[in-house]
């Protein structure tokens, strides 16, 4: 019988670099502004930052919902969303991280879904079984819901129960 070679850790991490999900990169473009992140620190410093109000149109936009629905989501109230959008400012860090979080999660499920928005739409409003007969689209509002989507998204990605 032939012998098992030992495991070669440096080989599987050269394999590894550049397969992560940051390696493409992500970006928003919200009005005339880009934002382009290839990694978590990147992400981080976007997220402090702050981005536009504009990006809740954004959202709106590629989750196919009235804006009303991702103000639900976030929770905030229509009047304040109004006055700072017209106002031109940024959202603070917990609401920034929460839609780049969905930003990111929308690149994620049209990519599992071979780029049908149709199809990935429909997923997103459907109860699954994986996240508790909720919707996915109900799991938004949080940093740990966004994380049970995707783990769903992964799932389905790899032919599991999703």
């Amino acid at each position: 019988m032939g012998r098992t070679k030992p495991f070669d850790t440096k080989k599987s991490i050269q394999n590894t670099v550049g397969k992560s999900t940051y390696s493409r990169g992500y970006s928003l473009n919200v009005g005339e502004k880009e934002y382009h992140w290839s990694n978590k620190l990147e992400r981080v410093d976007i997220i402090r930052a702050g981005i536009p109000y504009e990006t809740i149109e954004t959202l709106s936009k590629r989750l196919n919902n009235p804006v009303k629905s991702v103000l639900a989501i976030i929770g905030i109230p229509q009047t304040t969303y109004n006055k700072k959008k017209s106002e031109h400012l940024l959202l603070d860090s917990r609401d920034s991280e929460l839609l780049i979080l969905i930003n990111e999660l929308i690149d994620f499920g049209l990519e599992v879904f071979n780029n049908e928005e149709g199809k990935f739409q429909r997923w997103l409003k459907k109860p699954n079984l994986s996240i508790g007969g909720n919707s996915p689209e109900s799991m938004l509002d949080t940093v740990t819901g966004i994380n049970e989507v995707k783990f769903s998204l992964n799932r389905i990605e790899f032919g599991n129960l999703a």
